[in-house]
């Protein structure tokens, strides 16, 4: 691939960003994830009023109804229903797998009532992938399911930037440029894994926020960059991109930056009233267009769609 030429400061940024952006397909017009990332979460005690250090929210007790009485009664609004999915990852796959710092907890699957899945991609951090991807793409497919796929964002490690700094679109020999290749090839990565395990989907939701051992730098330009590449590298290879996160953790990686893609937003150990919240306008991470929210319940992450999104859910989703 050509280089894009030096790159440095905040007008660079902005060029990595544009150039992520500015091309490949869109669910829908480009005015189209609390948890530590989305499926990370686990079901401990829940008090009123306590802050949740993820997301900034209060957070709620935790309640002892049947989390899909609560996700879908009330809620209805004509046939714009929203509809209840779940997200999954490395935490469901079976004890015993995974890294060391991210090894994976025999967690919950979804909901039988669950019409979607989000399937995460990585095994926390980029470049390291989910260890039962393929077993959790198999039993998607044999249910019938919708699919979609997420991935971790994470700043590169010195051995990954060393590696895959100078391989790239970007002018390798500036350190803005060499931190947009290595996330170019974050995505190179991911869309591998997914490819690999036989996971179709019309999207790839980028998952940022902080991610314990594998922190984000306190340099939020230098964070911009990565996440520019890595942007480009899902829209060169011809997917249409969005981002999980929500406003507070948006703004501790990559500060006011906006992109204006579509919002998968999370509502930390809520509810679905809370989550069908964040839909609303003024709620926006980056100035994008929400499709879904979500909220933790009983060590599982569960989802619904925002207004309008279910008239289209071929949009967002792949029907196995």
């Amino acid at each position: 691939m050509g280089r894009a030429g030096a790159v440095g400061g905040a007008v660079a940024v902005a060029a990595l960003l544009t150039q992520a952006c500015a091309a490949g397909p869109v669910p829908s017009s480009e005015t189209v994830p609390a948890p530590s990332s989305p499926s990370t979460t686990e079901d401990q005690g829940v008090t009123a009023g306590e802050p949740d250090a993820a997301t900034g929210r209060e957070r709620r007790t935790k309640p002892t109804r049947d989390p899909l009485a609560d996700a879908v009664e009330g809620l209805a609004t004509g046939l714009d229903e929203p509809v209840l999915g779940a997200d999954i990852s490395w935490p469901q796959c079976p004890r015993g797998m995974g890294i060391p710092e991210r090894p994976t907890q025999g967690s919950p699957p979804p909901a039988d009532e669950a019409r979607y899945v989000i399937l995460g991609l990585t095994n926390g951090p980029s470049f390291y992938p989910n260890p039962c991807l393929a077993d959790q793409v198999a039993d998607v497919r044999a249910r019938g399911r919708m699919a979609a796929a997420y991935a971790v964002a994470s700043y590169p490690e010195p051995a990954r930037l060393a590696r895959h700094g100078d391989d790239g679109p970007y002018d390798g020999g500036d350190r803005l440029g060499a931190l947009a290749n290595t996330g170019y090839a974050q995505a190179e990565f991911n869309l591998e894994t997914m490819n690999e395990a036989g996971l179709l989907s019309p999207i790839v939701w980028i998952d940022v926020e902080p991610v314990p051992d594998f922190e984000w730098s306190a340099d939020r330009e230098a964070n911009a960059a990565v996440l520019g590449g890595l942007a480009r590298g899902y829209r060169d290879a011809g997917y249409a991109i969005g981002v999980y996160s929500t406003p507070y953790l948006w703004e501790q990686v990559v500060g006011d930056l906006e992109l204006g893609v579509p919002e998968w937003r999370a509502a930390g150990h809520t509810s679905g009233t809370a989550a069908l919240a964040t839909c609303a306008p003024g709620e926006d991470i980056q100035g994008g267009e929400a499709v879904l929210g979500q909220w933790v319940e009983r060590n599982r992450d569960m989802n619904l769609t925002c207004p309008g999104v279910s008239l289209a859910l071929e949009r967002w989703f792949h029907q196995y």
